[in-house]
């Protein structure tokens, strides 16, 4: 059991924001204290955390946070202490860590069940030191038990946001049972949404935009019924759409091919400037009239977190990954700007 302060353990840590250039390490391999779970809290060993988009926004600037900062907000690991208060939880336990690390419990938005609106909502990874590392403390009320299935703990890393978050987003999206589903982007939130989808709604169509032809190829696999470039026309209009992109091209896009009366729902934390003047050929008529609506997503709640573990587990999910040893999440990042694989990809450690 360690013993708090007692070696340092390995980690990635972010010391400055700025531009990711194309060969760039903006993370540096660290040795950090033992950390020391406090009253509440829990002493993780970490066996696995997730790639997001988010730790490329982070690294960009493109949201407040705190330097120096461990990221990672999709871990896997098992509990190897609890801290002085009592508590149910115990050692030996499978457990994940989402982006949701804490929230007041005390507002208006807590106590109405929307804790990611939370004014005091803290994140994973941003505010409190994440995944990207040997160890991690984190809360014991806002920690998630691992349903026993045979998926490994790689496989499970990426239920922690991408899936999480693609079910937040897919419950928003009031998409009518068998109705028409567009999906904008398909990385590692948009496939599991689809694997989602197909499993709960086998009447429902999936209709995929992608730039990336390996993309749109790998949609088509999983059971899509159709999958084009982002500029294209879809063949049905879509009752309602999931935006997973960095950009704004896709969305305007995406009112275009939406029904009337649909929603199109925003899964995007920030969105990156590059192509902001998109938002200029907005048409009234062509891309918002007929009462469309656009929703977008904030943060997770731990009901989304709960939810959606038990029905992948339920369901037999496995989402696809590509696996990195945590020196290489430099690496990692690097494949995830370039859009270099498909599906998720997931650091492993020890």
């Amino acid at each position: 059991m360690p013993t708090g302060g007692a070696r340092e353990v390995k980690a990635q840590l972010l010391r400055r924001v700025g531009p990711f250039e194309e060969d760039g390490a903006p993370l540096d391999s660290v040795e950090v204290p033992d950390p020391i779970p406090g009253p509440g809290e829990v002493l993780i060993r970490v066996s696995a955390c997730g790639v997001c988009h988010t730790e490329l926004d982070e690294i960009e600037g493109r949201m407040p946070l705190s330097l120096p900062v461990i990221p990672g907000h999709q871990v896997i690991g098992h509990i190897v202490q609890c801290g002085p208060r009592p508590t149910a939880l115990r050692p030996g336990m499978r457990v994940g860590v989402a982006w949701i690390y804490s929230a007041c419990g005390r507002c208006t938005y807590c106590r109405a069940g929307c804790e990611n609106l939370c004014p005091d909502f803290r994140a994973t990874g941003r505010d409190a030191n994440g995944g990207y590392a040997e160890l991690i403390v984190a809360r014991e009320d806002f920690i998630f038990p691992i349903p026993e299935t045979t998926m490994s703990d790689a496989e499970a890393a990426p239920l922690l946001c991408a899936g999480a978050i693609g079910y937040r987003s897919l419950r928003l999206a009031n998409l009518p049972n068998g109705g028409a589903l567009g999906l904008t982007g398909f990385g590692a939130s948009a496939h599991l949404v689809l694997k989602l989808v197909k499993r709960r709604d086998p009447d429902a169509e999936v209709f995929v935009f992608a730039r990336s032809e390996a993309e749109r190829t790998f949609a088509l696999e999983l059971g899509a019924a159709w999958a084009g470039d982002t500029l294209d026309t879809s063949p049905v209009q879509l009752d309602a759409i999931i935006d997973t992109t960095p950009a704004w091209l896709p969305v305007v896009e995406g009112l275009r091919n939406l029904a009337p009366g649909g929603r199109l729902v925003v899964n995007a934390i920030r969105k990156e400037g590059a192509d902001r003047d998109a938002l200029g050929t907005i048409d009234y008529a062509r891309h918002l009239w007929m009462e469309k609506e656009v929703k977008s997503v904030a943060n997770v709640t731990r009901r989304d977190v709960s939810e959606f573990l038990q029905a992948a587990a339920g369901m037999g999910m496995r989402p696809d990954v590509r696996e990195y040893p945590l020196e290489d999440a430099n690496s990692a990042l690097r494949d995830l700007k370039r859009r270099a694989a498909r599906g998720a990809r997931v650091l492993t450690i020890g």
